[in-house]
């Protein structure tokens, strides 16, 4: 059997919060049950909101915590062309196209949402000739690439995918992925050629990592991965999603939401043990 291995990716936009410190103390938790590793990725695919400091901030609090990972560490920046070879593969065989919408145009046609409360996008594009294609390519508009979900799905087949939960202890549970909820999903933001969902997937892989541990907000995504994942010729993890942590207002903690971060707290005087306790470890 392969040696578990486990892997924890924040993305340096900002400084960790205790929800990170759940995160992560769940994973290294796992690690250690499974008698596996755990390692450290930089997800900075981001690169207008990424920061070097918060980069250096996340190694200072997981320090803080205790916790200690192989070197060197990933960092998604660094592989931009990788994660377009494995776009490239599936253009080749037609799974991706072209679109021009912006979000304006795709919340007023929209009929419907995605899991996340999105407007799942109406496919507006993806009835475009070839020649219109290739003239909008030309002019050098401003392009992301779809997935073709439904030409995916017939192409994959049946999915499923193995969940350890509630808790880390509890029977293996077979699952059904179903991609199609997401709509045709961006595989190549306008930006910077690549997503989440794609440089995820992608470097899962090239990491070997065998058990991924994320919050239930992250749930339903994990349907295109597992999608993406039979597509590329990749192995599916099992999964293991944990609670969240809720703030005053109902809603999870969030960087966006300016919720307290583990420098904030330790300049108050918390120790990594108050924060073990405070996320319930």
């Amino acid at each position: 059997m392969k040696e578990p291995i486990l892997r924890f990716a924040p993305s340096p936009n900002g400084r960790l919060h205790l929800g990170h410190a759940l995160s992560a103390l769940v994973t290294w938790q796992a690690a250690e049950i499974f008698g596996g590793t755990t390692l450290l990725r930089i997800e900075d695919i981001d690169i207008t909101r990424c920061k070097p400091e918060f980069t250096e901030a996340i190694f200072e609090d997981l320090n803080w915590l205790g916790l200690s990972w192989p070197e060197p560490v990933l960092i998604q920046s660094e592989r931009f062309e990788i994660y377009a070879e494995a776009a490239n593969r599936l253009r080749q065989r037609d799974l991706i196209y072209p679109c021009y919408c912006s979000r304006s145009d795709i919340a007023s046609k929209a009929e419907d949402t995605d899991p996340d409360g999105a407007p799942i996008y109406p496919r507006t594009c993806k009835h475009l000739s070839n020649q219109e294609r290739i003239e909008r390519l030309e002019r050098g508009d401003p392009v992301q690439f779809r997935l073709h979900t439904d030409r995916a799905v017939e192409e994959a087949g049946m999915l499923t995918f193995t969940v350890i939960g509630p808790t880390l202890s509890d029977r293996p549970q077979i699952r059904y992925a179903r991609p199609q909820r997401w709509g045709d999903v961006v595989l190549q933001r306008k930006d910077i050629g690549t997503s989440y969902h794609l440089s995820v997937v992608v470097d899962d892989a090239a990491q070997n990592v065998t058990h991924i541990t994320r919050g239930r907000d992250m749930e339903a995504a994990t349907d295109i991965h597992v999608l993406l994942q039979m597509l590329l010729g990749f192995s599916t993890p099992i999964y293991h999603f944990h609670r969240l942590l809720l703030g005053d207002d109902g809603q999870k903690l969030a960087k966006s939401k300016n919720s307290k971060t583990l420098a904030d707290l330790r300049s108050e005087g918390w120790t990594a043990d108050d924060v073990r306790r405070a996320v319930g470890f």
